[in-house]
């Protein structure tokens, strides 16, 4: 029985495990090892992989899988929202791209029709690259990231257009009216199957499923939809990718597309590997020591040119300056479509063995060099803002319109624009409290002040923004930005505007949770944390344990040091300076019926029973400041203490009924 295929996955796991291992301890990108990979095991250096077809398959499964996920992630509504961007700035980067390469090849006496074929090969870029960068760093539904998207879904689109013009430029008797006709019908029966099957069809049908109660068949049943959506339109003329694509679009509106999003993860990295090392293959190592001035010429021309244009285009959409130099870097590779495309014109002699040559290095380098030009794009882009650029090519053509934000004293100052942020303003804006978002996404802060919400638009680590939102005179602030660098940056400037300002921080990891404290955050909120907790109250409630011992458990939990309850410091042992951070002044009501109504401070003895210290006393509009032992606590008295949260809970408890 032959098992070659079987063979050559354990040379390719096992060389892609021992790179990505060097290149992990290194911090280089993984995406960067699986090329690399490719490019040993390949035919032109070790020639370890003997069926590099039967590879090139599990790589196209590979990108099938990921551009499912990211229809899942994005869903029709973002995927309208930026029709605009889909269709004018994917058009407006495609056209400029090709007659830039074009005038160029025809400079350097290249014959027309192949100038032509160049520049279209060029101006495609790589979605399942840029995508998966994009997805892994959570910036796939971000002002810039829905407008690199959006260019990448033109660029997808353009590719039936393009091999059909392809094929007429290497074969003039094809029936160019016809085919233009089919092509026609084609689209507009994917348009159809697209919106009814996620507006009616789709969701039934995974409904009917999952009342089955089984996850084997429900994943089943995913994998179908994907395969088949994507098998469709491959027959209709279109990739398989985009294709899935469409299939993850169709479910996304669907309850079931997270359960989905979260048991296909796996399948896609481990499928994509196989994509980028089989781009890894085709790089002959030989062609490019032969022509290595050409060849890093060529790359470095490539990545300058794109990148020039891509912005450029940004800048046409209204982007920022970070927007605009985001997205051309986002976009300044040669992308796998392409591939396609130079194979087919290598067949009709449109490319010479050398031009295809050099277009094949050319695309694997800049596909290599993308994720560390994706990496460094915010601080390049921090970096020529300190220049004394034009207004308005900092702030982009279309500036969001000023929002006038009164003169607000003791209010919430929200900062980010996560769903935790979003949902906080929401909840805020409910009951009436009086707050201001400072949002860094346009399209985000557009939204909000369409609502009528108090929105600034911009990055909070500026003092000038800070101040607009009134951070001097405020009484809270929460920082949702999740990212430890700009969260500390932000921290130091609240406090250096405003040292009474209560901060309260999300924190992604529980290891930044002591540097942020030591910054001056008031309270942090280590989300990975909290959702422990909040797992074993639910254990807790399960197991009949009452609601006050659950109480001061999870309170007690938190005032430890958060560290104590991660493996390597469970034994720590913490002194009251580490707990300072956790002292807290809380508001309790005096509830009727409650052990402590009717009796003095003397009589409750409180500080002995809970570890609290009384400061104050609210009757009706009377505060008693300084209240002494025989102050008496009467029915709806708001009293004021400081102490741990634990503590404050078995204040809570002598007070309630």
């Amino acid at each position: 029985m032959e098992l070659t295929i079987l063979r050559d996955i354990v040379i390719i796991f096992a060389l892609s495990t021992f790179v990505n291992l060097l290149f992990t301890r290194l911090k280089i990108p993984t995406v960067v090892g699986y090329l690399l990979t490719g490019i040993i095991a390949g035919p032109h250096l070790l020639a370890l992989v003997h069926e590099q077809h039967n590879i090139e398959i599990l790589a196209e499964i590979g990108v099938v899988f990921l551009l499912f996920t990211i229809g899942l992630e994005f869903s029709l509504k973002h995927l309208l929202r930026i029709r605009k961007i889909v269709f004018f700035g994917g058009l407006m980067q495609v056209t400029l791209t090709a007659l830039v390469f074009y005038s160029l090849s025809s400079f350097l006496d290249i014959e027309w029709k192949s100038s032509l074929f160049i520049g279209f090969l060029v101006a495609l870029s790589s979605s399942a690259l840029v995508l998966k960068l994009l997805q892994e760093r959570s910036e796939l539904t971000s002002n810039y990231g829905r407008t690199v998207l959006g260019i990448l879904i033109f660029q997808d689109l353009l590719l039936v257009p393009l091999l059909l013009f392809t094929n007429l430029m290497g074969d003039p008797t094809v029936d160019i009216g016809n085919e233009l006709g089919l092509l026609l019908i084609k689209t507009t029966g994917i348009i159809l199957l697209v919106y009814v099957g996620n507006r009616w069809l789709l969701p039934k049908i995974l409904h009917f499923i999952a009342l089955a109660k089984n996850q084997e068949l429900f994943m089943m049943s995913i994998f179908l939809i994907c395969f088949a959506i994507a098998l469709l339109t491959y027959r209709l003329g279109m990739s398989l990718a985009f294709g899935a694509f469409l299939a993850g679009l169709m479910i996304s509106e669907s309850e079931y597309s997270h359960n989905a999003f979260g048991n296909l993860l796996p399948f896609k990295d481990t499928f994509t590997s196989f994509f980028f090392v089989s781009i890894g293959m085709l790089l002959n190592l030989s062609f490019v020591t032969d022509n290595i001035l050409l060849v890093a010429g060529s790359v470095l021309l490539v990545i300058f040119l794109k990148s020039i244009i891509a912005s450029i285009t940004g800048f046409v959409l209204g982007h920022t300056f970070r927007g605009i130099v985001l997205i051309g870097l986002a976009l300044s590779q040669v992308g796998e479509f392409s591939f396609i495309l130079a194979k087919v014109g290598f067949s009709y002699n449109i490319l010479s063995e050398f031009s295809y040559q050099l277009f094949l290095a050319v695309t694997v380098i800049t596909m290599a060099i993308t994720p560390f030009l994706m990496g460094v794009s915010l601080p390049v882009a921090n970096m020529f803002l300190k220049l004394p650029l034009p207004g308005f090519l900092v702030n982009g053509l279309f500036p969001l319109k000023e929002v006038y934000i009164p003169d607000f004293k003791n209010h919430l100052v929200i900062i980010g624009k996560d769903p935790s942020a979003l949902k906080l303003s929401i909840m805020a804006k409910h009951y009436n409290i009086k707050h201001v978002s400072v949002v860094f996404d346009p399209t985000v802060a557009k939204e909000k002040m369409n609502a009528g919400d108090n929105v600034v638009y911009g990055d909070a680590v500026n003092e000038p923004i800070l101040l607009k939102a009134h951070v001097d005179k405020a009484e809270e602030v929460v920082i949702s930005i999740g990212d430890i660098i700009p969260s500390m940056a932000i921290i130091e400037k609240v406090k250096k505007l405003n040292s009474n300002a209560f901060v309260i921080v999300r924190a992604s990891h529980i290891e930044n949770v002591q540097q942020l404290y030591e910054l001056g955050a008031d309270q942090v909120f280590p989300e990975k944390f909290e959702i422990a907790i909040d797992f074993f109250n639910r254990v807790l409630m399960k197991k009949l344990y009452p609601q006050k011992e659950i109480n001061r458990m999870l309170a007690h939990i938190r005032n430890m040091n958060l560290g104590a309850f991660s493996e390597k410091d469970m034994v720590k042992r913490t002194s009251i300076l580490d707990e300072l951070p956790n002292v807290n002044i809380s508001a309790i009501k005096v509830e009727e019926g409650s052990v402590a109504e009717g009796k003095t401070l003397g009589e409750s003895d409180l500080r002995r029973k809970t570890g609290v210290t009384l400061l104050a006393v609210k009757r009706g509009a009377e505060v008693i400041e300084h209240p002494t032992l025989k102050t008496r606590f009467l029915k709806d008295d708001v009293i004021y203490v400081m102490g741990n949260p634990e503590q404050a809970n078995l204040a809570g408890e002598l007070f309630s009924s």
